[in-house]
């Protein structure tokens, strides 16, 4: 089937900003998504957290899993409503490349540590690797991934004010509007986020026992696909089955809601190109009015009764402790980066050296900057 005439499209690509013969069989972005998932980057999310951190469970989330879900709802959406399910799914695979060890915690400690140097925003982190830090081709640092991926990338939360210095680069042949929105499809890769957020955060709240399903009743929305889910496993009780059977109903309405109402904006704005997408005063992909009021109350409860919860806090804590003291060691004591990264911070020197190592430290799996840590700290433990 045609994508719409709003969705991205093959004849009106910008291209790459290394030029390379198209592939026989596969999208331009088909090949994005494939370059996304063979990444050393993309590989590294196994072993990055979402809430919980690596070593506290085999069954919870990572990023690795989150993006997967994140891909399967939003090829979904991107399906119903006739755009580019390529680009979609490549947006979604790769919007978390750039996310450091131990989730926010280490961003945190990761963006105080670079304050005055820079910076850091995993955004921005996700725009470095694919344009910079993969080093797999011969005529190119990065993966050289499209105009329209790399625009998805920049605007995954909105209109970009602070440009990428990769993105300018990019500007020379391909004009990015950084003050206008994002394609449809880097919109629905967004809220997509959202959703699988929300529904595995839920499951893996309960699943840890930091949430309980009574704790449930009083969310929107929640409420209502728990005593669905219970009328559903009367006949077949069981926890674990009450749980499932819940978090699908959640993502359900939540999927279903935002595909009819983007469906409903789309129709009213009735966009000639993508361009019209861009260039229109708000997004065009979002959930009903009710419905955003909604998904507010259930991020306000996952913020009150899990982010912050007890124990979730002591793991924060001590991930930003290991995160700053990383940092701190290795900046410092540039000699102690491994082959490769000690030569580029020699090279860069001053506070370009920083960068390298927040390059470094954000490359890590939480196992990595657990064992790192050690044996930086730890006499006992061999370097």
């Amino acid at each position: 089937m045609q994508p719409a005439p709003y969705a991205v499209r093959v004849e009106t690509a910008r291209g790459r900003l290394h030029p390379e013969p198209e592939a026989a069989t596969r999208s331009p972005w088909q090949r994005d998504r494939d370059r996304v998932i063979h990444s050393a980057a993309f590989r590294k999310l196994q072993y990055k957290t979402q809430v919980f951190v690596n070593h506290e469970g085999d069954f919870f989330r990572t990023r690795l899993t989150h993006s997967l879900e994140v891909a399967q709802i939003a090829r979904s959406i991107a399906r119903a409503l006739d755009l580019n399910e390529d680009l979609t799914e490549a947006l979604a695979l790769a919007h978390d490349l750039g996310h450091t060890p131990f989730g926010h915690a280490g961003e945190e400690a990761l963006r105080g540590a670079m304050l005055g140097r820079g910076g850091f925003d995993h955004n921005t982190q996700s725009i470095r690797i694919v344009a910079l830090l993969e080093r797999r081709y011969a005529a190119f640092d990065g993966l050289n991934l499209t105009w329209e991926s790399l625009e998805g990338l920049a605007k995954h939360n909105g209109p970009v004010r602070d440009p990428s210095p990769y993105l300018v680069e990019y500007d020379r042949g391909h004009p990015l509007d950084l003050a206008s929105h994002a394609s449809a499809e880097a919109q629905v890769a967004s809220m997509s986020d959202d959703i699988a957020y929300h529904g595995h955060d839920l499951d893996d709240g309960l699943r840890a026992g930091l949430l309980d399903i009574a704790d449930l009743a009083a969310v929107p929305v929640v409420g209502a696909a728990l005593d669905e889910a219970r009328a559903c496993c009367a006949a077949r009780p069981g926890a674990s089955r009450l749980r499932h059977e819940t978090i699908r109903r959640v993502i359900d309405r939540l999927a279903s809601d935002l595909t009819e109402e983007s469906r409903r904006r789309l129709a009213a704005l009735a966009p000639r190109d993508a361009d019209a997408i861009r260039r229109h005063d708000r997004p065009v992909i979002g959930f009903s009015a009710v419905m955003a009021e909604q998904n507010a109350a259930i991020r306000s409860f996952l913020h009150a009764r899990l982010y912050r919860h007890w124990r979730v806090n002591r793991m924060t804590v001590k991930a930003r402790q290991v995160t700053a003291t990383l940092f701190s060691i290795l900046s410092e004591n540039p000699g102690l980066l491994p082959d490769g990264w000690r030569e580029n911070a020699v090279i860069e020197g001053g506070e370009a050296a920083h960068r390298v190592v927040a390059d470094y430290i954000a490359g890590m799996t939480d196992r990595f900057a657990i064992e790192e840590h050690r044996r930086l700290t730890d006499p006992a433990i061999p370097g």
